[in-house]
């Protein structure tokens, strides 16, 4: 505090020269006074950034060091002041550093240090790719054989590879063959430091191969040698390397090409004899991961019956009873691509009783908005993929006509018409068995607000009126309907923009006339 209180501060910018003896001295100092949070304000307001800035120039070891300390400390936990180093370019000086001062310990912590804390900030990235961090780092990667060294490069690269094109970047580097190095050394230690780096080493491969042109470089096709490395991680004892196996497949899924590829050489049936390991061993986080993959394989249309023949839809149906919202949001979202025109398979699993009570359930998992989503959504896709009416009827009587009812009120334009669409396909195939649940969902109200509402779209507004006279048959519905003067509603629409509305608009105004 006395420096404060002596008015020094401002006297130690001139004292701040890349020649000038006392310049290690002076940078101590402010390094030491910056410890204190109450003194990095008055460090900033008396000028001693820029100073500082300028002598990371300095070709002396240690004046470098104790800047970088002193610049560390001042900024410390301030994203605002961190910003200001980044606008002043203050990253390539530091990577440039790091490449001339790789064999000085001291400089190269300060460097990752300050790496970790810059590599935080989104506005960091692009300067960092413009750098050749990714090669010095894993150069530096490579040299290393003490676990704390191996962690702290990992922690800065951790939150680079976040940035696709420092994703690339560190792949072409080859840091991919120093995660494999890692993860072989490590799978059967025991010692706390081996699991550590193991599950770092596998997180970060997985994480490289969320960008799309990195993880095409891996896949090579099919044949890349990483990717029949990962492969490998799937039958594994380890836990983690099973997780991580399972996610690099889901992310190496991420276009169709790759997904026939994968289906055509037995990908699936690794997958399946994993998730069967988990029934009994329960590791959520794998189980996730596993019906991760299997949706995104599921995809392509042409792997949609090869995985159904291979028994995918028998094993995720093992999971039906998990109460882990995680792996029922995956669960569902692989049956729901599974059946994708599928109709034969949608009948089968739309006549399953245990299944359709199990959505149902979860259409009304009000906390976990996902799980509801897609409960609702494989509901509707059960009916409107199978078009059959012992599915209709397995609908009805596990209580599922509500649901329908109210996902047509969703605020997701492609969630309202999958409802409709079933709803229609409902009172088509069996209006006697449906007619309760629709006077008790207020169907009709519904659909009178969706055709009032002028933002509902083009198709939302065919497919309501398409409802309207499909329910006409039905005395309670038709009584409903009359009472709301849709004649009204629908007159109007005969002038609407989109040609198919208009159309339609006109033969339900015939239908509603002639049976009013």
């Amino acid at each position: 505090m006395k420096i404060q209180e002596t008015g020094v501060l401002p006297l130690l910018p001139g004292l701040l020269q890349p020649q000038s003896s006392c310049s290690t001295r002076v940078a101590n100092i402010i390094a030491e006074v910056a410890k204190n949070e109450f003194m990095r304000s008055p460090c900033v307001e008396a000028g001693l950034i820029p100073p500082l800035i300028q002598l990371l120039s300095s070709t002396d070891q240690e004046i470098l060091l104790q800047t970088g300390r002193a610049l560390g400390n001042i900024c410390y936990d301030s994203h605002s002041l961190q910003a200001q180093l980044i606008n002043m370019d203050i990253i390539p000086t530091l990577v440039k550093l790091l490449g001339i001062h790789s064999h000085n310990t001291a400089l190269t912590e300060m460097c990752l240090i300050a790496f970790g804390n810059l590599a935080e900030l989104e506005s960091s990235k692009e300067q960092f790719a413009s750098t050749n961090i990714a090669e010095e780092l894993v150069r530096l990667f490579q040299k290393q054989t003490e676990h704390e060294k191996k962690e702290m490069i990992f922690e800065v690269l951790a939150p680079l590879a976040e940035n696709d094109v420092i994703k690339l970047q560190l792949v072409e580097a080859g840091l991919v063959e120093c995660l494999l190095d890692v993860v072989a050394k490590t799978v059967d230690g025991e010692r706390e430091e081996d699991v550590t780096q193991l599950k770092t080493a596998s997180d970060l491969m997985v994480l490289l191969l969320l960008g799309d042109e990195s993880m095409q470089k891996l896949f090579e096709g099919g044949k890349g040698s990483v990717f029949q490395r990962v492969l490998s991680w799937i039958p594994s004892h380890n836990h983690q390397l099973q997780l991580a196996g399972a996610l690099a497949i889901a992310n190496f899924a991420r276009n169709d090409g790759n997904c026939i590829h994968m289906v055509d050489t037995g990908i699936v049936q690794k997958l399946l004899e994993l998730l069967d390991r988990h029934v009994e061993e329960g590791n959520v986080t794998v189980q996730h991961a596993a019906l991760s993959a299997l949706r995104n394989l599921a995809i392509p249309v042409v792997n949609k019956s090869k995985m159904l023949s291979a028994g995918v839809a028998d094993v995720v149906l093992k999971f039906l009873q998990s109460e882990m919202p995680p792996v029922q949001f995956k669960l569902l979202g692989t049956l729901r691509m599974l059946i994708d025109t599928q109709a034969e398979a949608a009948e089968q699993l739309g006549t399953n009783g245990k299944l359709v009570e199990r959505l149902v359930e979860w259409c009304e998992a009000k906390d976990h908005a996902g799980v509801m989503g897609e409960s609702n959504r494989l509901l509707s896709a059960l009916i409107r993929h199978s078009k059959s009416k012992e599915v209709v009827r397995t609908v009805i009587q596990g209580g599922g006509v509500k649901h329908l009812v109210t996902m047509a009120t969703s605020e997701h334009m492609i969630m309202q018409n999958e409802a409709l669409v079933a709803l229609g396909l409902i009172a088509g195939l069996d209006l006697v068995s449906a007619e309760k649940d629709f006077v008790g969902a207020n169907l009709v109200s519904v659909l009178h607000k969706l055709l009032s509402d002028e933002k509902s779209a083009p198709e939302i507004k065919y497919n309501s009126m398409i409802l309207i006279c499909a329910v006409m048959g039905s005395e309670p519905l038709h009584k409903e309907v009359q009472s709301l003067a849709f004649i009204d509603v629908v007159s109007k629409l005969r002038a609407h923009d989109n040609k198919t509305v208009s159309h339609q608009a006109s033969l339900t105004e015939q239908r509603l006339t002639a049976q009013s």
